[in-house]
């Protein structure tokens, strides 16, 4: 796939190092000329020197012919144009736009772009290892009315079967994390020491599910 990434800072640089590493043709774009120093001497993809929206620079970055266009400068604004004019000029689906003011992220997100915000997923990476504890949202539908999450789980759960945790809780196991690794697991996986447990379950079932989570089998959803 070609992908086009606007920026190359750092995570515009690691991004399209790490695309490029994975066998796919990468196309930057920046402003600043310098910035494609980052990339190193090894990157063999597109370094396009200009604005980021600009119909002109897309073109001369392959966005014609793009499967993915990434826009990771450090504005949000330029941001989300960028991801705009990809998405309904060009007609590019798989669309991401980093965006540092939270709230904005969640109105673009409403309107179909899928945003990452920067500040709320720093800032609630640092509590999930501060306050290790009920559930850390990691994802929402547009609507607002699913939610991936990891939820911390008691250690009586130590032991149990996944069908069991799910019967239990009423959620749906996503994937765990064990030993630094993400896993799809069964439902006779059993839960081991120092597994993180990501669950997909409804915003409205959040209280119960920590609840639930937090006393253990037999304790239920109530």
């Amino acid at each position: 796939m070609h992908i086009v990434i606007m920026g190359c800072g750092r995570v515009g640089a690691a991004l399209a190092q790490n695309l490029e590493q994975q066998g796919h043709t990468v196309a930057v774009i920046d402003q600043d000329p310098t910035a494609f120093r980052r990339l190193g001497s090894g990157f063999g993809g597109r370094r396009v020197s200009g604005v980021g929206f600009d119909q002109d620079t897309l073109r001369e970055a392959g966005i014609e012919d793009a499967g993915a266009f990434a826009a990771v400068s450090s504005g949000d604004n330029s941001n989300i144009i960028a991801a705009r004019v990809a998405r309904e000029m060009f007609g590019i689906e798989n669309v991401a736009a980093r965006i540092y003011d939270p709230r904005r992220a969640e109105v673009y997100q409403r309107l179909g772009i899928p945003t990452v915000a920067t500040v709320r997923w720093t800032a609630d990476q640092m509590l999930r290892r501060l306050l290790p504890s009920g559930a850390e949202p990691l994802w929402r539908d547009p609507s607002g009315a699913v939610q991936l999450a990891e939820v911390h789980t008691h250690e009586s759960w130590i032991g149990q079967k996944i069908s069991t945790l799910q019967e239990e809780t009423g959620v749906r196991v996503a994937f765990l994390t064990r030993l630094g690794e993400a896993m799809l697991p069964t439902s006779q996986t059993v839960l081991q020491e120092g597994d993180l447990v990501h669950v997909m379950m409804r915003t409205e079932d959040i209280e119960k599910v920590e609840a639930a989570f937090a006393q253990g089998p037999d304790g239920g959803m109530g």
